[in-house]
């Protein structure tokens, strides 16, 4: 176990690169990909936060810790009354594991379910880690599986993941998330666009893993994807700080409504707000209050949509936004609270 996970709580199928991989500053990355290389090529620095950012990230985990277990909660009896008592976790490194652990621990809890639990890699335009995939099916029967991830943004990996799982026709492809504003899960807590504050933080809320690398002189034919473990942050490590904030509200859950909409509607909004702004690659757009955060944390924003400059769920967003020096502007989203848009690098 190359992570501060307990062994207990997931399996992780990555190969350990820790030391191998120089990691790249952002703006290099950024030029980098959008010349053309794939992100998952290079490590990104990762972002120290500052005791400002740190304090919205601890007053955003009290303020929807609460709304988060009940989303763990509503997901979980979707998963159990659809699987039954024998469950086989797949969470998606890295944001789905803390995730998988949540909806884990709630199985085993409140249903007495035998629930394994391991996390993978998928990487959007490459693909699942087939290794993984192979791993697990000589383990488990494929109907036992369950894909886990945190929320959706556009729809991106709940896409590659439906065309990966063609390779393995007898595994569900759907998703369960807490969150799916794109309106594109199998499974979810709920349609609303809603703050999971692991997301306002990077390995130090993840075991202390690095997002997920896939490069051929690394990663050879028969490995799984590799991952960098940054045992230098051990001393900042709040893995088990999230997960015991959200686990303690278990027993006393906030009703939370998970209403019909339109599938795929996310994506229409994202193309509405490509034409706006005359975005021409819409892999430049990161909807949802997750993915506006990460495009904080590791992109070169251009600004933050949000739909209002006094919300205070959003107070995270503003103070990193501040921070940064990065234009927030008000724009009437609809699925979404928040939207990160790239800065496109051929328009300087």
């Amino acid at each position: 176990m190359f992570s501060t996970y307990r062994p207990q709580d997931v399996i992780i199928l990555l190969k350990d690169i820790s030391g191998l991989i120089k990691p790249l500053g952002t703006a290099e990355r950024e030029k980098l990909i959008q010349s053309g290389r794939h992100y998952s090529e290079m490590l990104p620095i990762e972002y120290e936060p500052s005791e400002k950012y740190l304090q919205t990230y601890f007053d955003a985990l009290n303020r929807y810790s609460k709304l988060t277990a009940a989303a763990v909660a509503n997901v979980s009896k979707e998963i159990f009354a659809d699987k039954g008592s024998k469950i086989v976790l797949i969470s998606l490194a890295r944001a789905g594991t803390p995730i998988g652990i949540l909806i884990k621990h709630y199985l085993e809890r409140k249903f007495a379910c035998e629930v394994k639990h391991y996390t993978i890699s998928i990487i959007r335009g490459v693909g699942i880690d087939k290794n993984a995939i192979k791993y697990i099916l000589a383990r488990h029967n494929p109907e036992e599986i369950q894909f886990v991830d945190g929320w959706t943004g556009k729809g991106a990996i709940q896409r590659e993941l439906s065309n990966a799982m063609k390779d393995f026709p007898n595994v569900n492809a759907g998703l369960a998330v807490l969150s799916d504003p794109a309106c594109v899960a199998e499974k979810c807590g709920t349609h609303e666009d809603f703050l999971i504050a692991s997301s306002c933080l990077n390995s130090t809320v993840s075991g202390l893993l690095s997002r997920t690398f896939l490069r051929s002189d690394i990663i050879g034919a028969e490995d799984f994807h590799g991952a960098a473990f940054y045992r230098e942050l051990a001393d900042k490590d709040l893995t088990y700080q999230f997960i015991d904030a959200i686990e303690k509200h278990f027993d006393e859950l906030t009703e939370i409504k998970n209403t019909a909409v339109e599938i795929n509607s996310g994506l229409a909004e994202v193309k509405r707000i490509a034409d706006d702004f005359k975005i021409t690659d819409i892999n430049l757009i990161k909807p949802s209050i997750g993915e506006a955060t990460r495009v904080l944390l590791r992109r070169l924003p251009h600004k933050i949509l949000v739909q209002s400059l006094h919300d205070n769920n959003l107070a995270h967003l503003y103070q990193l936004a501040k921070e940064k020096g990065v234009q927030i502007e008000v724009y009437p989203l609809k699925n979404y609270k928040a939207c990160g848009l790239i800065r496109s690098l051929a328009d300087n």
